[in-house]
């Protein structure tokens, strides 16, 4: 899984990397961060509308989280042969096709109306997102101002959460006042990545074009040698906070209504914004501690705050789930913000899209596989019992990852 540099970067190629920093560079970083910001809000936009569309179309839990799970499986695949494209073919371009596949799969999805055209749309959507993710992430890396070092790493870990809690939260308010929701959430989103198909080529192009595309689509993971041993340190937190994603951007609605018998669209989006939302607060405070510290922590906070849902759940108790639910966010941001934290410092130039590419599909594989196995267990077991074998995996997730950056000694 060692990346292997193939030629030195030239001398223009270098200028072209580390050119002097700008407005331009100023501006490209915060068009980054709005691209990044509407990506993840279209990622959790869909969840409010589950509910109701499961019933005007009539399909089953399994079918539910098929049109869920549908949607990493894509992002994985992308992610596993494109996902270090942006460092051949640059940048901008990479971005400009990503935000207009997303335009695409977002009027799919308002327009469907049946089982397979979700499915279509939010495969559609895996793979736009697959591409976005890697190269937005790299792309916030390579225009982080001088003057702020680290705001990249706390910028990859806070906007994306700060998305998925925007984009849930106001799925769910529209859906309540709206006469047709479905348009003006997912048509307004398309406009707005329209609008960024075409404003990232304002940005300054920060990944020189390098031979050896074709070869870098065969399925793979890469990571820079200086940076291999520290991902495996990171990996099981990372994993154990991404899968309290999938539990709660799956199920985290149908428990609001069939656990605590809350019907209201906008409270059932309240989840995913309360855990996300959380998450993003806790890793700006985190900014003054160093990676080992806030990786703890954030482990500590994860299985505590997701054991105490579990017990919120058992008493059917709404204000102990919630609390303990802006808990578990916490450990949910702060374990990959730690992890980054980590790890970006250890990539160059021209390792980023791909460091990025393995550190997401080790992300989406935590997200996407346990939710993948719940929804097969979901007819069987029911959801309570299923929530609860999910939360109790989790629990010792975490704590595995918090025992193992404990005896690592590393900082």
């Amino acid at each position: 899984m060692v990346r292997k540099k193939s030629n030195s970067p030239s001398a223009e190629d270098a200028m072209l990397i580390n050119p002097p920093y700008s407005a331009r560079h100023w501006t490209g970083f915060s068009i980054v961060l709005a691209g990044l910001m509407l990506m993840m809000a279209s990622a959790s936009a869909p969840s409010p509308f589950y509910p109701a569309l499961q019933q005007d179309i009539g399909f089953s839990d399994l079918a539910m989280t098929g049109i869920f799970a549908v949607y990493t499986l894509f992002l994985l695949a992308v992610l596993l042969t494109a996902g270090s494209s942006s460092d051949h073919l640059g940048r901008r371009p990479v971005l400009s096709v990503g935000f207009a596949l997303l335009a695409a799969a977002l009027v799919l999805f308002e327009e469907a109306t049946t089982v397979e055209g979700l499915l279509f749309a939010r495969a559609l959507q895996g793979v736009a997102c697959a591409l976005l993710l890697s190269t937005l992430s790299a792309t916030l890396v390579d225009l982080e101002p001088p003057s702020r070092p680290g705001l990249a790493a706390i910028a990859n870990s806070v906007i994306p959460l700060a998305g998925l809690a925007l984009g849930a939260l106001v799925s769910g308010f529209v859906m309540g006042i709206a006469v047709a929701p479905k348009l003006d959430i997912f048509g307004g989103l398309a406009l707005l990545c329209v609008v960024l198909t075409v404003a990232v080529w304002a940005l300054p192009e920060t990944s020189p074009r390098h031979e050896g595309f074709l070869a870098a689509l065969r399925p793979r993971l890469g990571l820079p040698e200086q940076a291999r041993a520290a991902f495996w340190r990171a990996a099981p937190a990372i994993i154990a906070g991404w899968a309290t994603g999938g539990l709660y951007l799956s199920l985290g609605a149908p428990i609001m209504a069939r656990v605590f018998g809350l019907h209201s669209t906008f409270i059932q989006a309240f989840v995913v914004t309360l855990l996300a939302g959380t998450g993003a607060l806790a890793c700006f405070f985190a900014r003054a501690y160093n990676p080992r510290q806030i990786t703890l922590a954030g482990t500590a906070a994860l299985a505590f705050g997701i054991l105490l849902t579990l017990v919120g759940m058992g008493l059917v108790s709404l204000p102990l789930y919630l609390v303990a639910l802006g808990v578990a966010g916490m450990g949910f941001g702060t374990c990959f913000y730690g992890s980054l934290r980590t790890l970006i410092p250890l990539s160059a130039p021209d390792e980023r899209g791909e460091l990025f590419a393995s550190l997401l599909t080790l992300s989406y594989l935590a997200f996407g596989a346990p939710t993948l196995l719940a929804g097969l267990l979901l007819p069987v077991l029911g959801l309570t019992v299923t929530a609860t074998g999910y939360g109790l995996l989790i629990v010792l997730l975490a704590a595995a990852a918090y025992v193992a950056r404990k005896v690592s000694g590393q900082s």
